[in-house]
């Protein structure tokens, strides 16, 4: 792991997106996006790296991203996708959702279109109605799925007004995340530790399918879909734990994992090296999981600065009747096949509130007002 890079931007970052890198392009990642949080203005930006690293002529490093551009947020950033090379869609907490759009001839950011009222609480027996922060989106061009505190699910189009599927009463707790599992199918984690699976080709208010986590009702904050095996599903939640999940197995996660000492807020697969995790988590750390099988003799510490401590791990289900080449290194027993934790951060910070991966290059985003970017993940 070489030199991750701190930016000080005087605002609390509460997420971050890498631009993706048009298909077929031998570019790297080089433009990202932040939202802010509980400032007295909140703001979209738009930094560059373009010269990230490089020696410039007075012989220093130019480690600073640049700020491109920026556009003020009304609320708090909940969530923040990018649509395409040039749209950014912000959730916020006012029940908003926005389609910010990128204007690089000029480097200028404009709302592109808006939905106002996306998340709301209804009051009771009455048409009058309090906003409800929208907590979570996920982008599918021409699609976006949004989820609230509401327990509302819309589905919306980009160029439509009016949402084109909304379930109503999705969920009677909070709605915290959303992720595609294919096409017409989405997966959301709620504040009492379920998942579900809704299938917008079925007609119903009901989701074909609940997992959940048994015991305790550990609000689950954050999913993300193995971007090859579809069916592997990571969340991470209140209690810090990584849970694994094989969704065609069982209603219980395929293994916990013993991971922050506070709530774990993103989780990020690689998108082209999935052996490769990575988790942040509101106790300022930030966590690179490498459950590669060629790492020979793996050691089951958990480094940092020196410090180990042992890592552990159960899994709960046996998949020993499942032929071993199709199954994800994730769902092998760890506590067998050892994973290596590095911890990414020099130094331990604030809650480092999201996290966003691309090829070699790393950005997270804390309440410490600080981004991190790092060009160099695998040397």
């Amino acid at each position: 792991m070489e030199e991750i890079y701190a930016k000080f931007v005087s605002q609390k970052i509460s997420k971050t997106r890498w631009r993706p890198v048009p298909p077929g392009s031998l570019q790297t990642a080089e433009t990202f996006t932040t939202g802010s949080w509980d400032n007295e203005e909140n703001y979209v930006s738009l930094w560059s790296i373009g010269d990230f690293g490089n020696l410039d002529s007075d012989g220093g490093f130019e480690g600073d991203p640049k700020l491109l551009c920026d556009i003020r947020h009304h609320g708090d950033v909940m969530d923040l996708q990018f649509f395409d090379q040039e749209r950014i869609v912000a959730a916020s907490s006012t029940g908003c959702v926005t389609i910010f759009l990128h204007h690089p001839n000029n480097q200028t950011l404009s709302v592109n279109q808006q939905w106002t009222t996306a998340h709301y609480h209804t009051g009771p027996g009455s048409p009058s109605y309090s906003s409800a922060p929208c907590t979570g989106i996920v982008c599918n061009n021409p699609e976006i799925v949004t989820v609230g505190e509401d327990g509302r699910i819309n589905l919306f189009r980009a160029d439509y007004k009016e949402a084109v599927r909304t379930i109503d009463n999705a969920d009677s707790s909070t709605l915290h995340a959303v992720t595609f599992l294919r096409t017409p199918e989405i997966l959301t984690v709620n504040s009492i530790g379920q998942l579900k699976i809704w299938d917008f080709r079925q007609q119903g208010n009901e989701p074909s399918q609940i997992l959940s986590l048994t015991g305790d009702r550990v609000p689950l904050h954050c999913v993300d879909r193995h971007p090859n095996q579809q069916h592997v599903v990571a969340t991470g939640g209140q209690d810090g734990m990584l849970s694994i999940w094989d969704v065609r197995q069982g209603t219980m996660p395929f293994s916990l994992l013993k991971a922050h000492e506070a709530e774990m807020w993103e989780v990020h697969f690689h998108p082209s090296n999935p052996d490769h995790l990575f988790t942040c988590s509101e106790d300022g750390s930030l966590w690179h999981w490498d459950a590669s099988t060629d790492v020979p003799e793996k050691s089951s510490l958990f480094h940092q600065g020196g410090r180990t401590s042992t890592f552990l791990s159960h899994s709960i289900s046996n998949q020993a009747n499942v032929h071993q080449s199709l199954i994800s290194s994730w769902l092998t027993d760890p506590a067998k096949d050892r994973i290596d934790i590095t911890s990414l951060l020099p130094t331990r910070t604030l809650s480092v509130n999201s996290l966003d991966v691309l090829g070699p290059c790393l950005v997270c985003g804390t309440d410490a007002e600080a981004i991190y970017v790092t060009r160099q993940l695998f040397s």
